[in-house]
């Protein structure tokens, strides 16, 4: 059995299909790309392009046309209701790997809300979407039952439960203008890439932005169902120290871009507009995703991760990343030298499956 892993990138990012990824890689900003250094470990990567800003659900279609070299087929009814066309590119011809069936399985690697999108797209391989399955011409993607050719899942900071950096606007009883910011990290704020525009005519639901509200992943978290067969990981960062009764980033290890939302993640406390309750265990956060939301998806079974001992169809909960969120990508102002972690991770998984074997 030949392993396969498909890295996924989070918001705002890009992959192999795209020009910008040769001069600046996604995976690897400061140390060089990753996926040329764990091929050369002996280990199969490869880095998908995926919608910036699009939803979990396109994502995740996305990424299936370019594993199983096909045209992008967004279900007929979800473009419908979405408002935008049922499909996109074509990658009939070029697909990301050239194999792909249970002598060659995947592991998916999802940063950020790459996790989302590698959590929903296993979720319709194994177990399809009848509604969609039943529109004429669907695509294979939609009627499941291919399971098997996922073998692992790990995801690096990501938003499973939502995030209070959405989150904390909408609640009337917080005032963020009382969340003291120091004027130089307001300004870095603005540096952020924004979560874009709804499009005219598009529906404002069907982008990632809106997905990571906290209902939202609550409602996706009830929806998706895991593999039994199939191993998952996740590793949560933090950034954030106690200082009070709020949670503070250290400064020095935290881009600048991210001061400002962690001082108010790290001051916020109340509850989502649909009342699920964000006290003080939501305050730590890596700058743009709380700790306890990268630990594991609610109304998911998962358990702290073991060493020699990892449970399939269980998340298993990584030991905390004392980093922050772009620090899984090698850093944009502040460099991280991140191969020695991957180096670290692939052959955790790597051991893990050839014990089963």
């Amino acid at each position: 059995m030949q392993i396969q892993y498909i890295f996924v990138h989070g918001l705002s990012g890009w992959g192999s299909y795209d020009e910008q990824y040769e001069k600046r890689p996604y995976w690897g900003m400061k140390n060089g790309d990753l996926m040329v250094y764990l091929r050369g470990l002996g280990y199969d990567c490869h880095a998908a392009s995926v919608a910036p800003k699009g939803s979990a659900w396109d994502r995740a279609c996305e990424l299936y046309a370019q594993l199983a070299g096909t045209v992008t087929d967004y279900g007929q009814l979800h473009s419908e209701k979405a408002g935008h066309p049922r499909f996109g590119k074509d990658f009939t011809g070029c697909p990301l790997i050239p194999v792909w069936d249970e002598d060659h399985p995947i592991v998916l690697i999802g940063h950020s809300f790459g996790g989302a999108t590698v959590r929903l797209f296993s979720h319709l391989l194994a177990y399809g979407n009848t509604e969609e399955a039943e529109a004429e011409n669907s695509s294979a993607f939609f009627h499941g039952t291919k399971g098997s050719l996922i073998r692992g899942t790990a995801i690096l900071a990501a938003p499973s439960n939502g995030t209070t950096a959405y989150d904390l606007y909408q609640d009337p009883d917080f005032d963020v203008s009382k969340v003291k910011i120091p004027p130089v990290y307001r300004l870095f704020a603005k540096l952020m890439v924004a979560s874009g525009k709804v499009q005219p005519d598009r529906a404002e639901w069907d982008y990632a932005a809106y997905d990571m509200h906290i209902d939202i992943a609550d409602r996706m978290n009830r929806e998706i169902r895991m593999i039994p067969e199939a191993y998952y990981w996740s590793y949560p960062a933090c950034v954030t120290d106690p200082k009070g009764d709020v949670q503070y980033p250290r400064i020095s290890e935290t881009e600048q871009i991210y001061v400002q939302a962690s001082i108010r993640m790290g001051a916020y406390q109340g509850a989502s507009r649909g009342g699920i309750p964000l006290g003080k265990e939501w305050q730590p956060n890596d700058g743009l995703v709380n700790t306890i939301s990268a630990a594991a998806p609610s109304h998911a079974p998962a358990k702290a991760y073991e060493p020699g001992n990892v449970t399939p169809g269980v998340w298993n909960i990584m030991p905390v990343w004392p980093h922050d969120h772009m620090s899984f990508q090698g850093g944009l102002m502040r460099r991280h030298d991140i191969f020695p972690f991957y180096r670290q991770m692939m052959k955790m998984i790597d051991d893990t499956l050839k014990k089963e074997q």
